[in-house]
């Protein structure tokens, strides 16, 4: 059964140190982790990890350090991630796409003291972006780092050190010294966790400001993730691909944490060709998958698609991959879910996965077990009735502690309520649908215009993601614009669109400008997210 609190009296383990042991107990063995062709097993990853924090002892590492994560997907990732967090440290991931000035903020502001790394990813060089923020770090040169502009920082240590790197600026020298730390240390540094010290500072998109650094507990977030498991059934049978980025919170705790909770299988790829995705999810075989549709929806362009065997694939959201059968007639008439990172990934959810009546299209379900939720005008700050449009407000124990470096009372007020900034509303059967972000939606001629409404229209009518927005307009204060995904060998005309989007939105909803974008043509910042002041620009510049 799902719980509203944290506490709930079962054998739910409430620690990340707990959880692992337990799982390694029944699991033993089998999977935890498949990222490619590399696989961590539940008891490889207790002894790596175990390796690691003697390590992290032996350079400082206790409880409430901050031990930051910069590394891709994969077991590297898992390793560190366990290894801080059995130590009760505070585990911070770092976006794999930042660069050198987001590096720099990004440590500075969560007081990351150990940073584990890898030296570079795709096309990110991370020993050259860290000596760019850090003008007292020097990769040449031995350890400890002393540089004012991350003054907590004092060691990184890099997975695979190349040409160039001192060797004690390595993984493998942080475990050498870690060699001389009695095991029985570690272990009972482990036991002393509980439920509601801090496990993670999660960042968030950056998109209008600095990223804010989300704090999370252990309990708090063990138990949401089992409420999820329950609701998805998630279950240790279940093999489970996802394409999210570890860094968010929606790849670290609805996909990894999730995983470990539930004691089932992870499988992930960093491949950039279609065909070695594919390769592993024939070789693997999931039965659910989650995360961002637009990243795989260029498998089925691949000539090989048509002859893959995917009908492991069940159920989930990666819809160009589901098997037909499994496939929504129009994905608006399945539930959608909302998460954030304050709410520790999915808030608003629903266990129905069929089609649903044409009068719910849109849902995004009801609001997730320990969550209160309530739709609020922001002008009035009185609560809207069914089918009114407000900003959701939530409450509960599963939200984040706070925002590291702020006080309570700058996020939560004194009710405990926290202000989402997402626009709702919610029907008289208790669903939710969501509009857009508070600072999304678009004022044409006093007329109040959603994006997501007017993408929905775009997707249904050519199967093409947009991304809509508003235009500053001298006449009518802003107009709306749509940038349209066209994919290779595709042709969009915009004024016969501009026709059909007539036949069914109102006139004042219509995209007056259009854009043809290339997938790789679309900005997009380190975070992942549509970067609208250069989407802007390029508007400007057409």
């Amino acid at each position: 059964m799902t719980s509203a609190v944290v506490h709930a009296g079962d054998a739910l383990p409430l620690t990340l140190p707990g959880l692992l042991r337990a799982r390694v107990e029944e699991r033993g063995e089998a999977p935890l982790l498949t990222c490619d062709d590399d696989t961590l097993t539940y008891a490889e990853a207790e002894r790596r990890s175990a390796w690691l924090a003697r390590g992290l002892v032996a350079a400082g590492v206790g409880p409430g350090r901050h031990v930051g994560l910069l590394h891709p997907n994969g077991t590297a990732f898992v390793v560190g991630w366990l290894a801080a967090t059995r130590l009760g440290a505070v585990a911070v991931p770092l976006s794999t796409f930042s660069k050198a000035g987001e590096l720099r903020t990004l440590l500075r502001n969560a007081d990351v003291g150990l940073l584990l790394a890898a030296t570079s990813y795709r096309s990110q060089d991370h020993v050259a972006a860290l000596r760019e923020a850090l003008p007292g770090f020097d990769p040449s040169a031995a350890p400890p780092l002393l540089d004012p502009t991350a003054p907590v920082l004092r060691r990184i240590a890099f997975s695979d050190p190349g040409a160039g790197v001192h060797p004690e600026w390595s993984v493998a020298a942080l475990e050498e010294a870690g060699a001389g730390v009695d095991p029985d240390l570690v272990a009972a540094m482990g036991r002393s966790v509980s439920a509601g010290d801090r496990l993670t500072i999660v960042h968030t998109s950056g998109s209008t400001s600095d990223p804010k650094g989300v704090v999370h507990t252990h309990g708090a977030l063990i138990r949401h993730l089992d409420n999820l498991n329950q609701i998805r059934r998630y279950t240790p049978e279940e093999i489970l691909f996802s394409n999210s980025p570890f860094f968010w919170i929606g790849g670290l705790a609805y996909s990894l944490l999730g995983t470990l909770v539930a004691g089932a299988h992870l499988v992930c790829s960093n491949a950039t060709e279609a065909a070695d995705v594919l390769d592993l999810l024939e070789r693997e075989r999931p039965t659910l998958v989650n995360g961002f549709a637009q990243t795989v929806a260029h498998l089925p362009e691949d000539p090989s698609f048509a002859g893959r065997d995917l009908r492991s694939i069940r159920r989930g959201n990666l819809y160009p991959i589901l098997p037909k059968e499994a496939r929504p007639a129009d994905p608006e008439l399945r539930h959608a879910m909302l998460g954030t990172t304050e709410t520790g990934s999915v808030c608003l959810v629903s266990e129905d996965e069929s089609d649903q009546p044409e009068h719910r299209r849109g849902s995004f379900g009801r609001p997730a077990p320990g969550f209160e939720a309530r739709v609020v005008d922001p002008d009035t700050q009185g609560v809207c009735g069914a089918g009114e449009t407000g900003e959701l407000w939530l409450r509960g124990p599963f939200l984040m502690e706070g925002y590291y470096g702020r006080e309570r009372w700058e996020t939560f007020d004194a009710e405990g309520w926290y202000r989402t900034g997402d626009l709702v509303h919610v029907d008289d059967d208790g669903f939710f649908y969501f509009q857009g972000r508070r600072g999304d939606m678009i004022k044409t001629s006093g007329a109040n215009v959603s994006p997501r409404e007017v993408e929905a229209a775009i997707l249904d009518l050519t199967g093409l993601v947009a991304h809509v927005l508003g235009l500053a307009d001298e006449a009518r204060g802003q107009v709306v614009a749509a940038a349209i995904r066209v994919p290779t060998g595709r042709e969009l005309d915009p004024e016969e669109l501009r026709a059909r989007l007539a036949a069914c939105l109102s006139a004042y909803k219509v995209p007056r400008r259009y854009l043809l974008l290339a997938d790789d043509e679309v900005p997009v910042l380190s975070s992942g997210k549509l970067d609208k002041a250069t989407l802007e620009a390029m508007f400007d510049a057409a």
